[in-house]
Protein backbone atom coordinates (compact mmCIF):
# COMPACT_ATOMS: atom_id res chain seq x y z
CA UNK A 1 0.00 0.00 0.00
CA UNK A 2 2.21 2.68 0.66
CA UNK A 3 4.43 1.84 -2.55
CA UNK A 4 1.06 2.17 -4.23
CA UNK A 5 0.99 5.22 -2.36
CA UNK A 6 4.25 6.77 -2.84
CA UNK A 7 3.73 6.20 -7.07
CA UNK A 8 0.45 8.25 -6.56
CA UNK A 9 2.10 11.34 -5.18
CA UNK A 10 5.22 10.63 -7.52
CA UNK A 11 3.00 11.01 -10.24
CA UNK A 12 1.06 13.71 -9.13
CA UNK A 13 4.25 15.68 -8.63
CA UNK A 14 5.57 14.59 -11.89
CA UNK A 15 2.18 16.05 -13.39
CA UNK A 16 2.68 19.67 -11.26
CA UNK A 17 6.31 20.27 -12.23
CA UNK A 18 5.03 19.63 -16.04
CA UNK A 19 1.78 21.88 -15.73
CA UNK A 20 4.33 24.29 -14.26
CA UNK A 21 6.89 23.99 -17.20
CA UNK A 22 3.83 24.09 -19.75
CA UNK A 23 2.64 27.25 -18.09
CA UNK A 24 5.74 28.85 -18.19
CA UNK A 25 6.14 28.21 -21.94
CA UNK A 26 3.04 29.90 -23.25
CA UNK A 27 3.38 33.35 -24.71
CA UNK A 28 3.05 36.30 -22.57
CA UNK A 29 1.51 39.75 -24.50
CA UNK A 30 4.14 42.41 -24.33
CA UNK A 31 3.24 45.78 -23.05
CA UNK A 32 3.34 47.87 -26.07
CA UNK A 33 6.74 50.44 -26.26
CA UNK A 34 6.07 54.04 -27.75
CA UNK A 35 8.66 54.35 -29.62
CA UNK A 36 7.83 57.95 -31.17
CA UNK A 37 5.88 59.90 -28.74
CA UNK A 38 3.68 63.13 -30.19
CA UNK A 39 5.27 66.17 -28.80
CA UNK A 40 2.10 68.78 -28.13
CA UNK A 41 4.18 71.77 -27.30
CA UNK A 42 4.49 73.32 -30.57
CA UNK A 43 1.58 72.62 -32.45
CA UNK A 44 0.18 69.71 -34.32
CA UNK A 45 2.55 67.59 -36.60
CA UNK A 46 5.37 67.59 -34.08
CA UNK A 47 7.07 64.37 -32.49
CA UNK A 48 9.83 63.58 -29.94
CA UNK A 49 12.93 61.96 -31.58
CA UNK A 50 13.25 58.85 -29.29
CA UNK A 51 15.81 59.06 -26.29
CA UNK A 52 16.16 62.85 -26.85
CA UNK A 53 14.06 66.00 -26.05
CA UNK A 54 13.83 67.19 -29.23
CA UNK A 55 10.61 67.52 -31.47
CA UNK A 56 10.46 67.32 -34.91
CA UNK A 57 8.44 67.74 -37.85
CA UNK A 58 8.87 66.87 -41.58
CA UNK A 59 6.76 68.75 -44.08
CA UNK A 60 6.70 69.08 -48.01
CA UNK A 61 5.04 69.16 -51.18
CA UNK A 62 5.15 67.30 -54.40
CA UNK A 63 3.99 69.82 -57.36
CA UNK A 64 3.92 68.94 -61.14
CA UNK A 65 3.62 72.40 -63.47
CA UNK A 66 2.63 72.96 -67.23
CA UNK A 67 2.73 76.64 -68.26
CA UNK A 68 1.74 77.77 -71.99
CA UNK A 69 3.39 80.29 -73.58
CA UNK A 70 6.33 81.11 -71.02
CA UNK A 71 9.97 80.70 -71.15
CA UNK A 72 10.22 80.68 -67.07
CA UNK A 73 8.14 78.50 -64.36
CA UNK A 74 6.74 81.67 -62.23
CA UNK A 75 7.08 84.91 -64.55
CA UNK A 76 5.14 86.00 -67.79
CA UNK A 77 7.33 86.81 -70.73
CA UNK A 78 8.38 90.46 -70.13
CA UNK A 79 11.59 90.86 -70.66
CA UNK A 80 14.49 89.19 -72.91
CA UNK A 81 13.76 86.21 -75.89
CA UNK A 82 10.80 85.48 -74.29
CA UNK A 83 9.40 89.33 -74.28
CA UNK A 84 9.57 89.15 -77.78
CA UNK A 85 6.44 87.44 -78.72
CA UNK A 86 8.10 85.21 -81.77
CA UNK A 87 9.78 82.48 -82.67
CA UNK A 88 11.90 82.33 -79.54
CA UNK A 89 9.24 82.71 -77.29
CA UNK A 90 8.55 79.26 -75.93
CA UNK A 91 4.94 77.41 -76.73
CA UNK A 92 5.09 75.68 -72.58
CA UNK A 93 7.61 75.16 -69.64
CA UNK A 94 7.39 72.08 -68.03
CA UNK A 95 8.57 71.48 -64.36
CA UNK A 96 8.45 68.80 -61.37
CA UNK A 97 9.56 69.85 -58.30
CA UNK A 98 9.80 68.31 -54.64
CA UNK A 99 10.21 70.17 -51.13
CA UNK A 100 11.10 68.85 -48.11
CA UNK A 101 11.07 70.80 -44.81
CA UNK A 102 12.73 69.69 -41.66
CA UNK A 103 11.75 71.85 -38.88
CA UNK A 104 13.00 71.05 -35.02
CA UNK A 105 12.56 72.58 -31.34
CA UNK A 106 14.61 72.04 -27.84
CA UNK A 107 13.90 73.08 -24.87
CA UNK A 108 16.51 74.29 -22.78
CA UNK A 109 17.24 75.91 -19.55
CA UNK A 110 17.74 79.36 -21.37
CA UNK A 111 14.81 78.98 -24.12
CA UNK A 112 13.64 76.90 -26.94
CA UNK A 113 15.86 76.38 -29.72
CA UNK A 114 14.74 75.85 -33.02
CA UNK A 115 16.20 74.81 -36.48
CA UNK A 116 14.15 75.11 -40.02
CA UNK A 117 15.51 73.49 -42.94
CA UNK A 118 13.86 73.98 -46.85
CA UNK A 119 15.24 72.76 -49.57
CA UNK A 120 13.74 71.79 -53.52
CA UNK A 121 14.89 69.04 -56.09
CA UNK A 122 13.45 70.39 -59.37
CA UNK A 123 13.46 69.08 -62.88
CA UNK A 124 12.74 72.20 -65.45
CA UNK A 125 12.37 71.04 -69.25
CA UNK A 126 11.45 73.05 -72.56
CA UNK A 127 13.03 76.62 -71.53
CA UNK A 128 15.29 77.13 -74.74
CA UNK A 129 16.32 80.04 -74.88
CA UNK A 130 17.23 82.21 -78.47
CA UNK A 131 21.56 82.31 -79.28
CA UNK A 132 22.80 84.07 -81.73
CA UNK A 133 25.80 82.70 -84.28
CA UNK A 134 29.04 83.86 -83.53
CA UNK A 135 30.20 87.01 -85.33
CA UNK A 136 26.16 87.42 -86.60
CA UNK A 137 22.55 88.46 -85.45
CA UNK A 138 21.47 85.11 -87.17
CA UNK A 139 19.65 83.20 -84.43
CA UNK A 140 19.93 79.62 -84.25
CA UNK A 141 17.40 77.23 -84.28
CA UNK A 142 15.32 77.03 -81.03
CA UNK A 143 16.78 73.81 -78.95
CA UNK A 144 20.00 73.65 -79.53
CA UNK A 145 20.67 72.23 -75.95
CA UNK A 146 18.06 70.59 -74.10
CA UNK A 147 16.57 71.61 -70.55
CA UNK A 148 19.14 74.15 -70.23
CA UNK A 149 17.33 75.15 -66.71
CA UNK A 150 18.85 71.49 -65.70
CA UNK A 151 22.45 70.95 -68.01
CA UNK A 152 23.75 74.57 -66.68
CA UNK A 153 23.28 74.18 -63.16
CA UNK A 154 25.19 71.32 -62.69
CA UNK A 155 22.63 69.47 -60.14
CA UNK A 156 21.77 65.72 -59.61
CA UNK A 157 20.59 63.52 -61.59
CA UNK A 158 20.46 66.28 -64.37
CA UNK A 159 18.06 68.34 -61.99
CA UNK A 160 18.73 71.26 -59.70
CA UNK A 161 18.75 71.34 -55.50
CA UNK A 162 17.50 74.25 -53.99
CA UNK A 163 18.31 75.76 -50.37
CA UNK A 164 15.78 77.42 -49.62
CA UNK A 165 15.62 78.11 -45.78
CA UNK A 166 18.54 76.66 -43.17
CA UNK A 167 18.64 78.88 -40.05
CA UNK A 168 18.54 78.71 -36.43
CA UNK A 169 16.36 80.68 -34.24
CA UNK A 170 17.22 81.52 -30.39
CA UNK A 171 15.80 83.62 -27.83
CA UNK A 172 15.06 86.68 -30.20
CA UNK A 173 17.99 85.99 -32.66
CA UNK A 174 17.82 84.56 -36.31
CA UNK A 175 20.79 83.39 -37.62
CA UNK A 176 21.09 81.65 -40.84
CA UNK A 177 19.44 82.10 -44.65
CA UNK A 178 15.73 83.34 -43.56
CA UNK A 179 13.63 85.18 -45.41
CA UNK A 180 14.73 89.01 -45.63
CA UNK A 181 13.30 91.24 -42.47
CA UNK A 182 13.13 93.82 -45.59
CA UNK A 183 10.44 91.96 -47.57
CA UNK A 184 6.62 92.53 -46.83
CA UNK A 185 4.43 89.09 -46.30
CA UNK A 186 2.70 89.55 -49.39
CA UNK A 187 5.68 89.99 -51.83
CA UNK A 188 7.18 87.04 -54.58
CA UNK A 189 4.01 85.58 -54.81
CA UNK A 190 3.09 83.47 -51.56
CA UNK A 191 0.72 81.89 -54.15
CA UNK A 192 3.07 80.69 -56.59
CA UNK A 193 1.56 83.07 -59.16
CA UNK A 194 4.14 86.17 -60.44
CA UNK A 195 2.83 89.68 -59.10
CA UNK A 196 5.19 91.97 -60.05
CA UNK A 197 4.27 93.75 -56.02
CA UNK A 198 6.67 96.22 -55.35
CA UNK A 199 7.52 96.32 -51.28
CA UNK A 200 9.52 92.91 -51.58
CA UNK A 201 13.03 92.22 -51.15
CA UNK A 202 13.15 89.56 -53.97
CA UNK A 203 14.44 86.50 -51.59
CA UNK A 204 11.58 84.16 -52.00
CA UNK A 205 14.28 81.82 -51.32
CA UNK A 206 15.95 83.79 -47.91
CA UNK A 207 18.72 85.22 -47.91
CA UNK A 208 21.55 84.95 -45.14
CA UNK A 209 21.61 87.01 -41.83
CA UNK A 210 21.97 87.83 -38.26
CA UNK A 211 18.98 89.40 -36.80
CA UNK A 212 17.46 90.31 -33.31
CA UNK A 213 13.48 90.52 -33.23
CA UNK A 214 11.73 92.02 -29.97
CA UNK A 215 8.72 91.24 -29.07
CA UNK A 216 7.12 94.63 -27.48
CA UNK A 217 3.44 92.60 -26.75
CA UNK A 218 0.38 93.34 -28.61
CA UNK A 219 1.35 92.50 -31.66
CA UNK A 220 4.27 94.86 -32.29
CA UNK A 221 7.65 93.88 -33.01
CA UNK A 222 10.92 95.05 -33.93
CA UNK A 223 13.74 93.57 -36.32
CA UNK A 224 17.23 94.55 -36.48
CA UNK A 225 19.00 92.78 -39.03
CA UNK A 226 22.58 92.78 -40.63
CA UNK A 227 22.45 90.68 -43.86
CA UNK A 228 24.08 89.80 -47.42
CA UNK A 229 23.84 92.27 -49.52
CA UNK A 230 25.65 90.22 -52.78
CA UNK A 231 22.81 87.75 -52.92
CA UNK A 232 20.06 89.64 -54.36
CA UNK A 233 20.63 93.39 -53.19
CA UNK A 234 23.53 94.96 -55.27
CA UNK A 235 21.87 98.05 -57.31
CA UNK A 236 22.62 99.30 -60.68
CA UNK A 237 25.56 102.10 -60.58
CA UNK A 238 26.26 101.66 -64.29
CA UNK A 239 30.01 102.38 -63.95
CA UNK A 240 31.33 100.90 -67.16
CA UNK A 241 31.74 101.59 -71.02
CA UNK A 242 31.03 105.31 -72.32
CA UNK A 243 27.55 106.92 -72.23
CA UNK A 244 25.44 106.88 -74.93
CA UNK A 245 27.94 104.80 -77.08
CA UNK A 246 26.06 101.22 -76.89
CA UNK A 247 28.99 99.29 -76.13
CA UNK A 248 27.86 98.15 -72.91
CA UNK A 249 24.04 98.77 -73.10
CA UNK A 250 22.78 102.75 -73.12
CA UNK A 251 23.72 103.41 -69.34
CA UNK A 252 26.79 101.51 -69.10
CA UNK A 253 27.24 98.43 -66.91
CA UNK A 254 28.13 97.08 -63.46
CA UNK A 255 30.94 96.59 -61.57
CA UNK A 256 31.51 96.30 -57.42
CA UNK A 257 34.54 96.10 -55.46
CA UNK A 258 34.88 93.97 -52.88
CA UNK A 259 31.79 93.84 -49.79
CA UNK A 260 32.67 95.83 -47.01
CA UNK A 261 29.53 95.91 -44.98
CA UNK A 262 26.61 93.83 -44.61
CA UNK A 263 22.95 95.67 -45.54
CA UNK A 264 21.79 97.04 -42.22
CA UNK A 265 17.90 96.72 -41.97
CA UNK A 266 15.70 97.72 -39.26
CA UNK A 267 11.36 96.60 -39.65
CA UNK A 268 8.61 97.30 -37.28
CA UNK A 269 5.53 95.40 -37.56
CA UNK A 270 1.85 95.67 -35.67
CA UNK A 271 -0.50 92.41 -36.11
CA UNK A 272 -3.77 93.04 -34.99
CA UNK A 273 -7.18 91.36 -35.98
CA UNK A 274 -7.63 93.58 -38.46
CA UNK A 275 -4.49 92.91 -40.54
CA UNK A 276 -0.65 94.44 -40.28
CA UNK A 277 1.09 97.21 -40.43
CA UNK A 278 4.76 96.80 -41.82
CA UNK A 279 7.63 98.84 -42.21
CA UNK A 280 10.95 98.35 -43.18
CA UNK A 281 13.72 100.71 -43.76
CA UNK A 282 17.60 99.33 -45.19
CA UNK A 283 21.10 100.71 -45.95
CA UNK A 284 22.87 99.56 -48.75
CA UNK A 285 26.75 100.19 -49.31
CA UNK A 286 27.45 99.85 -53.70
CA UNK A 287 31.14 100.04 -53.02
CA UNK A 288 32.21 100.07 -56.48
CA UNK A 289 35.58 100.32 -57.88
CA UNK A 290 36.92 103.82 -57.86
CA UNK A 291 39.04 103.23 -61.00
CA UNK A 292 35.87 102.35 -62.82
CA UNK A 293 34.04 105.32 -64.08
CA UNK A 294 31.27 106.53 -67.15
CA UNK A 295 32.93 108.57 -69.49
Amino acid sequence: MKIVKGLLLGSAAALAASSGAMAADLPVKAKAVEYVKVCSLYGPGFYFIPGTDTCIKLGGYLRMDVLANTNSDHTGNYAGAGGAQNRFTNGYTWRSREDLNVDTRTATEYGVVRTFFDATFSWTSDSYGAGAAAGSTVYSPIGTSAAPNNASSGGVAAGTVGVYYAFVQFAGFTMGKAVSQFSAPWANYPGNNFDGLVGGGGTITGVNQFTYTAQFGNGVSLALSAQDQSAYYQAGVQNLGVLGTGALGPYGASDYAGTIAPDLVAMLRVDQAWGLFQASFAAHDNHAPTTAALS
